[in-house]
């Protein structure tokens, strides 16, 4: 399917571009830029920063949408957080977004290594932000409170998709729980900013989106992201509709009438796109 003319990968410095990705190479790191096939990542790499993926490459979930492998993952790496740290401060980042595949195969579902990239981080690079985007964590409240006690600047959690669209493309994951989550954040430490996204384009309503949205609100979700959900390979799902660059301005229009603090939304927003002015 060809698509619509708005939706269009920016112009990029190719020689920058290598320069990000050389360097995330050369410290063995993997990004859910590249893993997920993110349309952004070569303006994000030309600019000289990335998101890094820790835990590995190999999830333990099959969501519908998603690009990044899946099946049995390798066991950890200790010296991950280490390296993240390193490419963080060689790249001269600001704020740092670390995100992850999901672990169900772990105790902690992998939070040890959030806290311990974090600090690391905080080492390399003292006056770096920090966003760490989480999984569900299967609602292990110990372990969100292990990342929480790191003192990041923000927990991000992805709702992705509508409630009535969990059944299909979410089949091992719970909106109720993905709600649970960013109201516990609060709870446990009300200073850390909460940031959740969502994808458009498989179906949904124009009342389920903004119930949605209403509910992240309800659960004291900070910043909020909404983008275009884009086919990332011949064998995955084929978007239903493409939400015009107006339609986006609608629906960013209704979410900060909702009060929330930060929105992003448009046809090439990503979770952790531009994250340094959605951010914290």
């Amino acid at each position: 399917m060809v698509l619509p003319e708005w939706i269009k990968v920016k112009p990029y410095d190719r020689k920058a571009y290598l320069k990000t990705k050389n360097l995330i190479d050369a410290h063995k790191l993997n990004t859910v830029c590249n893993e997920a096939d993110c349309p952004n990542r070569y303006e994000c790499f030309s600019k000289g920063t990335a998101t890094f993926m820790i835990l590995g490459n190999t999830c333990t979930r099959n969501c519908l949408y998603c690009n990044v492998k899946k099946g049995i993952p390798e066991p950890v790496d200790r010296q991950e957080p280490r390296r993240i740290a390193e490419a963080v401060r060689e790249l001269g980042i600001n704020y740092a977004v670390i995100t992850c595949v999901t672990r169900d195969d772990l105790p902690d579902c992998g939070a040890n290594q959030f806290a311990r990239t974090t600090k690391e981080i905080r080492k390399a690079s003292p006056g770096c932000r920090i966003e760490l985007l989480v999984s569900d964590l299967k609602g292990d409240w110990k372990a969100l409170k292990r990342i929480a006690d790191a003192k990041p600047d923000v927990i991000n959690h992805n709702i992705e998709v509508a409630k009535e669209l969990f059944p299909m493309l979410r089949p091992k994951g719970s909106y109720s729980l993905s709600l649970s989550l960013l109201k516990k954040v609060k709870e446990t430490n009300p200073g850390i900013k909460t940031k959740s996204g969502f994808m458009v384009g498989f179906g949904e309503s124009e009342s389920q989106i903004i119930r949605t949205l209403k509910d992240l609100k309800g659960a004291e979700c900070d910043i909020v992201t909404i983008g275009q959900y884009l086919k990332p390979s011949g064998s995955h799902l084929s978007p239903k509709k493409y939400y015009t660059p107006s339609e986006f301005k609608k629906i960013d229009k209704a979410a900060k009438a909702m009060g929330f603090e930060k929105v992003m939304a448009g046809p090439l927003v990503r979770s952790s796109y531009r994250a340094e002015n959605s951010g914290g």
